[in-house]
């Protein structure tokens, strides 16, 4: 009785795919279950780890742009009115240096401001306090600072100022942009394993609905009903729940996001706030939903397409 009962609403369901209410041939509520939440939690996730490498790549771009061109000349020589005077001769011969673009000695007010916190207030050595602390001139090149252009530097301020030390900024500073790197492609990495658990997620759903509907399908082929027909109303199906989980994940990701971007921005340093996204990195994180939609039913057609071929 069961069986016959079974075959009385497939046969029922195959004549209504015919008549045009194709989505009726399989039960939505059996198709649905878990999944837009699955959904929306996959691309919530993937939102934020694209969010996090656009962030990052915004900052490698915008502070290697900064001091790509960057020098720091160091005068290292204890005594004060020595320091004092070594620093004027280096300005002059920086000065008729070919490829340097501009140059500032940095105040003491300002030394004194970054050594403070390490080492408190006052502590110039003319002072009688003991502690030097070098002079410091903020070359700018017209180009990047390569190692002629700094090799060139240097024998300018040999004969001038014996105690200078010169550095290229992007030299200080490549140990973090490479860890900034590397937790980017971290993020690429996650996005991609999250796009591949989606669509694992849906091939198993799509089969786990295949499976439970088998009879009616069965039904559907003897009508004349053909593979395609019944893949599109599981495509249709997994579309209408990546489209609802799509918008809840991209909401909450959007909170996330923002309540970040808060915190960090507060912290008022150079590096994080330049690491802010931009319309284009928005408009990149509003297709994500898009994106996962167009996944699932690809996923869903093409595993429903290859099952059926081997059912019947």
């Amino acid at each position: 009785m069961k069986a016959r009962a079974n075959r009385r609403r497939g046969i029922a369901r195959g004549r209504r795919l015919f008549a045009g209410a194709e989505a009726e041939l399989v039960p939505q509520a059996r198709l649905s279950g878990p999944m837009p939440w699955v959904i929306a939690i996959m691309v919530a996730l993937t939102a934020i780890a694209l969010a996090a490498g656009l962030a990052l790549g915004n900052t490698v771009t915008a502070a290697s742009a900064e001091i790509a061109g960057g020098v720091t000349v160091q005068l290292v020589e204890p005594r004060p009115d020595v320091r004092q005077r070594e620093a004027a001769r280096a300005l002059d011969a920086l000065r008729v240096v070919p490829g340097v673009a501009s140059m500032r000695l940095v105040p003491q007010q300002e030394l004194d401001a970054l050594v403070s916190p390490w080492l408190g207030t006052g502590i110039d050595s003319t002072q009688g306090i003991g502690v030097p602390v070098p002079a410091l001139i903020d070359v700018r090149l017209t180009h990047a600072a390569t190692r002629e252009r700094i090799a060139q530097v240097r024998r300018a301020l040999r004969g001038v100022a014996p105690s200078a030390r010169v550095d290229a900024q992007a030299e200080w500073l490549k140990p973090v942009f490479d860890a900034i790197v590397s937790l980017q492609w971290l993020a690429i990495a996650l996005v991609a394993l999250l796009a591949a658990a989606l669509a694992a997620a849906v091939l198993l759903a799509a089969r786990s609905a295949l499976g439970a509907n088998r009879d009616t399908i069965e039904i559907v082929h003897l009508l004349g009903g053909t593979d395609s027909q019944i893949a599109r109303v599981f495509q249709r199906s997994m579309a209408v729940d990546a489209a609802g989980g799509g918008l809840v994940g991209l909401a909450l990701a959007m909170v996330v996001i923002l309540s970040l971007g808060r915190r960090f921005a507060g912290l008022g340093a150079g590096m994080v706030s330049s690491g802010a996204l931009v319309w284009s990195d928005w408009l990149l994180l509003a297709l994500v939903p898009l994106l996962a939609a167009g996944l699932a039913m690809l996923t869903a057609r093409l595993t429903v397409m290859h099952a059926l071929r081997k059912m019947l």
